[in-house]
């Protein structure tokens, strides 16, 4: 196996597992695929993936009881897919382990996304799967070390982060050029409670924008898109 990280999805609908496994498979990653938890442990078994994700309603066993044995038995990051939207069937996801869940139907970017989050949070992906290339970022002026969560000027001079301005910017430079919404954002910055119609994101996104740009009434860096969210312009290098 190459240095990708190793992705194992595990859902009974096989269109949809080679959706995903073609989506999936340019983006870098080692994608193989299961349809019932008979076939997801001989996967396990075989390949060491990095990642499962993992569809509740499955014909042979329920995926509750198969993500509380991924979990009990192993580290492996978990992600549920749930065509149940209910806020119960959610939490229990997450109290039982799982890192994160993903409501069908589903945007395939979105997915990528919180692929991205997870497994650069339980740091399971191997070289190539979560990041161009190396954990250093280097943008217009800035240098963030992702590893350390440090940002300093090219001079040297530190700059201070909150986790979540940290968590923020990391998700822009991962994400450069691409347009994230404010629900997205939402989910990639994680540890607090939002409400439906919070505007922390706009504040918080505000606070970036005084550490980072030179006049922050004038952002080069963080483009608004207006009535969607937000786009990272500055240009990325990965050390």
């Amino acid at each position: 196996m190459s240095g990708a990280a190793h992705i194992l999805i595990v859902d009974d609908d096989p269109r949809l597992c080679r959706s995903l496994a073609r989506y999936l498979a340019p983006e870098g990653y080692e994608v193989r695929t299961a349809n019932n938890g008979r076939e997801m442990r001989q996967r396990i078994s075989e390949d060491s993936p990095d990642l499962v994700i993992l569809d509740l309603m499955l014909p042979d066993e329920d995926g509750f009881s198969l993500a509380r044995e991924l979990r009990s038995a192993s580290d492996l990051a978990v992600i549920i897919l749930t065509g149940k939207s209910d806020t119960v069937d959610k939490v229990v996801c997450l109290e039982i382990g799982a890192d994160d869940y993903v409501t069908k139907p589903f945007d395939e970017r979105e997915l990528l996304a919180r692929v991205r989050s997870v497994l650069r949070r339980t740091s399971h992906g191997r070289d190539g799967g979560t990041a161009p290339s190396g954990h250093i970022v280097c943008f217009d002026r800035w240098r963030l070390d992702l590893d350390s969560y440090e940002l300093t000027s090219r001079e040297g001079e530190a700059m201070p982060l909150t986790p979540h301005e940290f968590q923020l910017l990391a998700a822009f430079v991962q994400h450069g050029n691409r347009v994230l919404t404010r629900d997205l954002i939402l989910d990639l910055v994680s540890g607090r409670d939002w409400s439906p119609d919070d505007r922390s994101v706009d504040v918080l996104v505000g606070k970036l924008r005084k550490k980072l740009e030179k006049d922050p009434q004038d952002p080069k860096l963080i483009e608004t898109v207006r009535g969607v969210g937000y786009k990272f312009k500055g240009k990325v290098a990965f050390e």
